[in-house]
């Protein structure tokens, strides 16, 4: 079945369940998404000690990149857009340290540090395409502006 009917506010109305936000449709969320949900495996297996310090942060910031990705594809102006996704990729940069310390702390591999790294590298390569993208910056010509009109410079 495609489409269910809902009741919100004494207001009736069909849902396609095949709809997708934006965001949701965009790679970088998807990634961001997925290393979410690793981050979230992760620290629920911390030790009690680490459970209220570094893997509430931890949690915190995976969280945030995907929410502001979310938020910065709804905003109308170029310039909010842009402020959601420098936030996002800030929170990107914030988990380095913190998946550097789970390996200096012995809780994660070698090989798992270096997983979750690259994936953080991921994702602010795209988030960094993505605010191009927002700036009128074809990044698919090796970053010649487009006009108004679509023509490129």
């Amino acid at each position: 079945m495609k489409e269910k009917s809902l009741t919100v506010n004494r207001e009736s109305f069909t849902v396609d369940k095949n709809f997708m936000f934006d965001f949701e449709k965009l790679e970088v969320y998807q990634v961001a998404m997925d290393f979410a949900d690793e981050v979230f495996e992760i620290t629920s297996k911390l030790p009690w000690k680490y459970q209220s310090s570094l893997g509430d942060n931890f949690r915190r910031s995976a969280l945030s990149i995907v929410s502001n990705i979310a938020e910065g594809s709804g905003k109308i102006s170029n310039r909010e857009k842009k402020h959601y996704y420098k936030i996002a990729l800030t929170s990107d940069r914030e988990c380095i340290p913190m998946i550097t310390l789970l390996k200096r702390r012995k809780i994660i591999s070698e090989q798992a540090h270096w997983h979750l790294r690259e994936i953080c590298i991921r994702i602010s390569s795209m988030l960094i395409k993505l605010e191009q993208s927002v700036n009128g910056i074809d990044v698919g010509t090796g970053g010649k502006r487009l006009t108004v009109n679509g023509k490129r410079n």
